[in-house]
């Protein structure tokens, strides 16, 4: 009982609509409205600017990291290293799934990117990191956060398999089933990459102009 009581906390957690709010509370407008329609941080950054664009990433991270921390209200959570791994990921989806399906914002969210990273940092920071490289790298060279997202998703279960070697298997179906959904929801950040028409962030502006000017 205590588990259940813990998950649905966890779902309320997640569903506090970060970009929503903060779209509502300072610029009177709902950020579902524009850009691509999403209530997560890669649209914030599109429409609201980079500065709260890492606000609504942060704090959505962070909505993940403490779910996952609920498994600790366990007594028991420290008897077997299996158990606080599954119910962390357990609590961990949860708050995903609130982020994506929020019960605060008519069940209109986000695509979960930032929560799931947020969870991962929660449960096995040195794989986060390792997803955060990856991310970063991305983003300096594209400037595109869609595209930052869907190969650090990928990046994630190699690492999980190949290079940490996690034994636990659950932990590896989670890994891939990740991959697959950021894959999922972003089909069609995907297709306007491909024909070349992704918004990109407005960050590392000033490089691009120095680049053009060599030109």
């Amino acid at each position: 009982m205590n588990e259940v009581l813990l998950i649905v906390l966890a779902y309320l957690i997640g569903s506090i609509p970060t970009a929503v709010w903060i779209s509502k509370f300072f610029f009177n407008i709902d950020i579902r409205d524009y850009g691509s329609g999403n209530a997560g941080a890669t649209n914030t950054y599109r429409v609201l600017g980079s500065k709260w664009g890492t606000v609504v990433m942060v704090i959505d991270m962070l909505k993940a990291i403490i779910a996952v921390k609920l498994a600790f209200l366990l007594p028991y959570a420290y008897e077997s290293d299996v158990y606080l791994v599954n119910m962390q990921l357990g609590l961990g989806l949860a708050a995903v799934l609130g982020h994506i399906f929020p019960i605060w914002a008519e069940f209109r969210g986000g695509k979960g990117v930032a929560c799931l990273f947020g969870m991962v940092l929660g449960i096995q920071p040195n794989v986060a990191l390792c997803c955060v490289g990856v991310f970063i790298l991305v983003l300096y060279l594209t400037r595109w956060v869609s595209l930052s997202s869907i190969l650090a998703s990928i990046a994630f279960p190699i690492f999980i398999l190949f290079i940490f070697n996690e034994p636990e298997r659950l932990y590896r179906v989670f890994a891939i089933t990740v991959a697959m959904l950021v894959l999922l929801t972003h089909q069609k950040n995907i297709g306007r990459i491909l024909k070349g028409d992704e918004n990109k962030v407005p960050i590392l502006k000033y490089r691009d102009r120095r680049r053009q000017k060599r030109k």
